[in-house]
């Protein structure tokens, strides 16, 4: 998946009104070395970050992805990005994303570099891996403990939960463990028994007719793909949720999805061994949704 283009910003106050930010942009060979050696980002993962899917050139759900890297940047009190200069970065990324097929377009917002220039941020393009094996067979998962109860989020915000940080080895090193278990992907669930999301994606589960997805009270991560299917499965007539939802609800559901920017909806087949029904044909109906132009 080598990249395609690559973008530096050096970022403009969040007031600044613009209305072109050309000038702060610097295009980069995207194979050539570019961080400095005191880059807060790479020595502490200390910096956040928003993947955008890109189908056919078009950057999908821009705004809502501009947003949550907004909303990051808050929890992890890094200076608020400019969204206007980022979303003309994700307009020039997106000209040189495939223009068929799809892509991504990686953000990427550094606390900077140590004793020296702060913030640090940059754009990349690139071809996307192909996930059609994810979203057609579907993925087995295991329940993994995230070492914290679902009251934790609001007595401790200095673990940043909630925030879509580069600091990812907890998630990595979740995604080998499930895989040394015999499964695809792992499930987060809480210390005292309630399910979060995976590592890389959304959960909804679908229990009695109804769609629903653990409440982001928990330290999730609000997912931009499950907050634009919710809306798509409601204007079609469904119910959806969001709620504290047990471990033991896990059981109940008749079909379950993981969802994201890039994998888009891929249908659960088992949970800790247990079979899991995949409805196929509403998968193949959400990743149609999903892969049609969204703004």
């Amino acid at each position: 998946m080598a990249l395609r283009f690559a973008l530096v910003i050096d970022p403009a106050a969040s007031d600044d009104p613009g209305p072109i930010f050309s000038d702060s942009f610097r295009v980069i060979d995207p194979s050539a070395p570019a961080l400095s050696v005191g880059e807060l980002s790479t020595q502490r993962g200390d910096g956040i970050f928003e993947s955008i899917g890109v189908v056919d050139g078009h950057a999908q759900e821009t705004e809502a992805h501009l947003e949550r890297l907004a909303h990051s940047a808050r929890i992890c009190d890094l200076p608020a990005p400019n969204l206007e200069q980022w979303r003309q970065a994700v307009a020039i990324a997106a000209q040189h994303s495939p223009s068929e097929g799809e892509g991504v377009i990686k953000l990427i917002l550094s606390r900077g570099v140590e004793h020296g220039p702060a913030p640090t941020a940059w754009v990349t393009a690139t071809a996307a891996p192909d996930n059609s094996t994810a979203r057609e067979r579907g993925v087995r998962v295991v329940t993994l403990d995230r070492g914290y109860g679902i009251d934790t989020p609001p007595r401790a915000p200095w673990l940043l939960l909630g925030a879509k940080t580069l600091s990812y080895a907890v998630n990595m090193a979740a995604i080998r463990e499930a895989k040394g278990r015999g499964a695809d992907d792992a499930i987060f669930v809480t210390s005292d028994g309630f399910v979060l999301e995976a590592p890389t994606a959304s959960l909804i589960l679908r229990i009695g007719g109804r769609f629903v997805t653990p409440a982001p009270n928990g330290g999730i991560l609000h997912g931009t793909t499950q907050l634009s299917l919710f809306a798509h499965l409601e204007e079609h007539g469904h119910e959806t949720g969001y709620e504290v939802v047990p471990t033991s609800a896990l059981g109940e559901a008749d079909a379950a999805w993981l969802v994201s920017s890039v994998r888009l909806a891929a249908p659960i087949t088992a949970i800790d061994g247990a079979e899991v029904p995949v409805d196929a044909e509403l998968t193949a109906s959400f990743n149609r949704y999903l892969l049609s132009p969204r703004d």
